[in-house]
């Protein structure tokens, strides 16, 4: 069953890049601690990515057939999501342990969300 972890940190951690810069190709927690979370999840991680900052988002609303556009993410937070993995795991508790190895849960949070089935 597939399983999406959103990964949740601090907004005071996910720090904007510099007017005009990308963002570093490693974030702050991502040392080496997440390639040793990559390679306990090797074969079972179908996708994942940092995202940009919450500046960087934009909110999409239709109101009476008009697009209605918000900046910023979609609520006001103290986290934010920063990062997502897919996993393919066999169950619930193999992405829960999945899940508790991240190195972000050991200062922020990983929400675990299964797929609907196929």
């Amino acid at each position: 069953m597939k399983y999406m972890l959103l990964v949740c940190a601090d907004a005071s951690r996910v720090e904007d890049p510099p007017a005009g810069e990308p963002a570093p190709a490693k974030p702050e927690a991502a040392d080496s601690s997440i390639d040793v979370w990559l390679d306990a999840v090797r074969g079972m991680r179908l996708d994942g990515s940092q995202l940009l900052p919450p500046s960087a988002a934009r909110t999409v609303r239709v109101r009476d057939g008009e697009t209605l556009l918000g900046d910023g993410p979609f609520a006001e937070t103290k986290e934010v999501i920063a990062g997502y993995d897919i996993l393919e795991c066999a169950d619930l508790d193999e992405a829960i342990a999945m899940a508790a190895k991240h190195p972000v849960a050991k200062f922020g949070a990983i929400e675990v969300r299964p797929f609907w089935p196929e």
